[in-house]
């Protein structure tokens, strides 16, 4: 079996594992990682932050986003780009927002290329994933969406922002996952159990 019908044989069990989760788990554990999320230093102190709506068994960050808002926080979401294929753009997203579903029926900001925010401007994303390593190897859906997205991560001396965490559930975690030369490294990875460091930057 070749490498690519691997990372798909292993993306199908991770997924099937999250969503094994009952509805009463899903939520608890996902409000103890928002708990995590909330006293890290990096959510304390950014003031622009992107989310992501949960879709097929995702950690929710539905809490997180309530309590960004609170804070006063500006939260942002994912929207697929028309333009360019398979790269992301993030909109603002405030309570009673218009939200439509993409082709993926995931929920998303209307987009409108006035809202549009510079990626520079984030200050710390949150990245969902399939699965992860202990050494910070990631599996996403396969779409290379976020790959693509912040590609100029991986040639910069010196890192900046935003800040790119990945999130998932305990139960997401395989050993050994193979690294690939266009992953773009993650600053750490959580889940319900606290944030995970890595060194990747």
């Amino acid at each position: 079996m070749d490498t690519q019908a691997q990372r798909q044989q292993l993306r199908q069990r991770l997924r099937q594992q999250r969503r094994s989760l009952d509805a009463e788990q899903h939520a608890a554990l996902s409000a103890q990682a928002a708990r995590h999320l909330a006293n890290h230093r990096l959510f304390r102190a950014a003031s622009h932050v992107a989310c992501y709506l949960a879709n097929d068994g995702e950690l929710d960050l539905g809490p997180l986003i309530s309590q960004s808002w609170a804070m006063g926080k500006t939260v942002y979401l994912p929207v697929l780009s028309a333009i360019h294929r398979n790269h992301l753009h993030f909109l603002p997203y405030a309570p009673g927002d218009e939200l439509v579903p993409n082709r993926f029926g995931i929920p998303e900001p209307v987009i409108r290329s006035r809202r549009v925010t510079e990626i520079a401007r984030l200050d710390l994303v949150f990245a969902p994933l399939v699965g992860f390593d202990s050494q910070g190897n990631r599996l996403g859906m396969g779409g290379g969406f976020y790959d693509r997205t912040f590609a100029f991560l991986r040639r910069r001396r010196s890192w900046r922002k935003p800040h790119l965490l990945g999130v998932a559930f305990d139960c997401q975690q395989a050993d050994g996952l193979p690294r690939e030369p266009w992953d773009v490294p993650l600053e750490a990875v959580v889940t319900e159990s606290g944030v995970r460091e890595l060194n990747a930057r």
